[in-house]
């Protein structure tokens, strides 16, 4: 079998029931109650549809999540605090996060390398307890 040279875009939606993610180019739909089971679902939806032509593709699979819906299940992140973290003003990323305004490429990508980082750091942290 040979390798998937392109990314599968998915695209994530909040449902009443969950979330759902569905591809624009390709015929293929997911849901899941939480974004961790979506992610689940939509990387053996994609696998079983390229089955028969693709090895192990999890690692072509991308997820897009617009700035309200990203915020809203991920509201542990403070956006005020990102924006300080980050050097944006603070009004401008909750007009983004509000659906308001539409961040330039720009800003997206500034904005996801923030949270990228954020996420980096946590990865890397472990937290001291006592017994």
């Amino acid at each position: 079998m040979k390798q998937l040279k392109k990314k599968v875009k998915m695209i994530i939606e909040k449902t009443d029931t969950g979330f759902s993610a569905y591809s624009e180019e390709h015929p293929i739909y997911s849901t899941g109650r939480t974004i961790p089971e979506l992610m689940n679902n939509a990387y053996e939806a994609v696998q079983l549809y390229f089955e028969d032509e693709y090895e192990m593709i999890q690692s072509n699979l991308a997820f897009e999540i617009d700035f309200k819906q990203f915020f809203q299940y991920y509201n542990v992140l403070n956006a005020k605090h990102l924006a300080e973290r980050i050097g944006m003003n603070p009004t401008l990323l909750s007009q983004y996060v509000q659906g308001r305004k539409k961040p330039s490429e720009r800003q997206t990508k500034r904005i996801l390398n923030g949270i990228h980082q954020i996420g980096e750091e946590l990865s890397e942290m472990n937290l001291i307890y006592e017994k």
